[in-house]
């Protein structure tokens, strides 16, 4: 079964894991096959039309998520949080701004 379906032939952004190393990738999404991923991302240079497609194995897949008008009315919406709430989030959570705790030798 195709998971990733419902974002075919839209503009999408992935991150994937290399190893050890978390890669960023957008482009579209133009095949599902149910084990992997195809993006296409059309570009011009000098003048010249070229296109990059390349294949995400769905285990390497970190996170996907769709690009355009939808996805900046949510970022839009998320960003509009006041700052206190946000603050109190994260004291709430007991860790600094940065996500990391250190413990202090």
């Amino acid at each position: 079964m195709a998971t990733y379906s419902r974002f075919l032939g839209g503009a999408v952004k992935v991150q994937y894991r290399l190893g050890d190393v978390l890669l960023s990738a957008s482009g579209t999404l133009v095949a599902d096959s149910g084990r992997s991923i195809f993006l296409e991302q059309h570009l011009e240079q000098r003048g010249k039309r070229n296109y990059f497609r390349w294949e995400i194995p769905y285990p390497y897949i970190h996170r996907i998520e769709e690009v355009g008008a939808a996805s900046e009315k949510r970022a839009v919406e998320a960003t509009q949080l006041p700052k206190a709430a946000a603050a109190s989030a994260a004291a709430g959570a007991g860790r600094d701004a940065s996500g990391f705790s250190f413990d202090p030798r």
